[in-house]
């Protein structure tokens, strides 16, 4: 099967085109720069734009897309900068809008659409939220800011793309994914810095973690068995921050946290992200406030859809860590 792929360059990315390569798809990779997590598969990258502003880029997304059976949509970035706006929406919605039009335009059967589990309601670890439990953003993410916005062009993308005639596409949501390939890195920032210095404070709260191969190859199961128009959440674990720092500090050797994390010193870095951005942008990228807030309080979704009806696999997240702990010391992190 030929496919495209988007953001293979990313954790997530990497991934999907190398199980699509174990079982033998021909992959075509759309990319704005090649890094090494692509430079050396047996890939074809090309560099149209993701989001054509004019007739000549339109035809240059169009050959991208021509002769392929599949897309998967795997590109998407948090951005709380000051342009960070306006990037999650290029991406996130006139990109998902610039496939959909391409897929039809070339006959391209389906699409996997990877969102975020931001878009699914959450609840307690015995009555976890799922891809139907009801989210009100404005109280769980703010009115504004970059975790609102991240949430709005998610959401927009989802609407668009299922709404979308002439293109099945159905709707992967990951939650906290851990594992190889890693290369920001992303989630596994907590490991990086765990390995390297002790963590006395752990977040009050809890999230569904997911390993990154599983994430994979339930992209590569929804393409085959996804109903068109449903959500998948991609997560198998539900795991208080504790249990998760524990475990990692035990995988890494390193002392695990001993204090939960005041609520006051949350709202205090919260008050300190803007000036933390503006000192350190790129080792900070990722702070946001909301996201700090977010890790103080009890997140837990369930993955069952993902399970029963795509047949996804569910690997302990111990090992998801010590996949990642390995990848990290391999390429120089730790």
């Amino acid at each position: 099967m030929q496919v495209l792929v988007t953001g293979a360059t990313g954790f997530l990315g990497a991934n999907v085109v190398r199980h699509l390569l174990a079982r033998g798809d021909r992959v075509r990779c759309l990319v704005r720069k090649p890094n090494a997590l692509v430079q050396d598969l047996p890939v074809e990258l090309v560099s149209a734009p993701l989001v054509p502003r004019d007739q000549g880029e339109l035809q240059e997304l169009l050959r991208a897309v021509d002769g392929c059976e599949g897309i998967y949509h795997v590109a998407g970035l948090f951005d709380p900068g000051p342009e960070g706006a306006r990037a999650m929406r290029d991406v996130h919605v006139f990109g998902t809008r610039a496939l959909c039009d391409a897929a039809v335009r070339t006959g391209a059967r389906r699409m996997v659409l990877c969102s975020s589990s931001v878009t699914v309601g959450f609840g307690s670890r015995e009555q976890p939220g799922d891809e139907d439990t009801a989210l009100d953003p404005t109280p769980v993410y703010g009115a504004t800011g970059a975790l609102r916005c991240y949430h709005d062009t998610k959401a927009q993308a989802e609407q668009l793309a299922t709404g979308w005639g002439g293109v099945e596409v159905v709707v992967v949501n990951p939650d906290f994914v851990v594992g190889a390939w890693d290369v920001k890195p992303t989630s596994g920032q907590m490991i990086v810095r765990m390995s390297r210095r002790w963590m006395p404070f752990y977040p009050r709260g809890g999230k569904c973690f997911v390993d990154a191969d599983d994430a994979a190859a339930a992209h590569l199961l929804a393409m085959d068995r996804g109903r068109p128009g449903r959500r998948y959440l991609l997560g198998n674990e539900n795991l208080s921050y504790r249990e998760f720092m524990d475990l990692v500090a035990e995988v890494v050797g390193q002392r695990p946290p001993a204090l939960p994390l005041p609520d006051v010193a949350v709202h205090l870095a919260s008050e300190l992200v803007p000036l933390a951005h503006r000192l350190a942008p790129d080792r900070l990228q990722g702070l946001d406030a909301q996201v700090l807030r977010a890790m103080q309080q009890d997140r837990y979704r369930s993955g069952r859809r993902a399970r029963d009806e795509l047949g996804m696999p569910a690997t302990p997240i111990r090992t998801s860590v010590e996949k990642a702990w390995q990848w990290f010391r391999d390429h120089g992190y730790c």
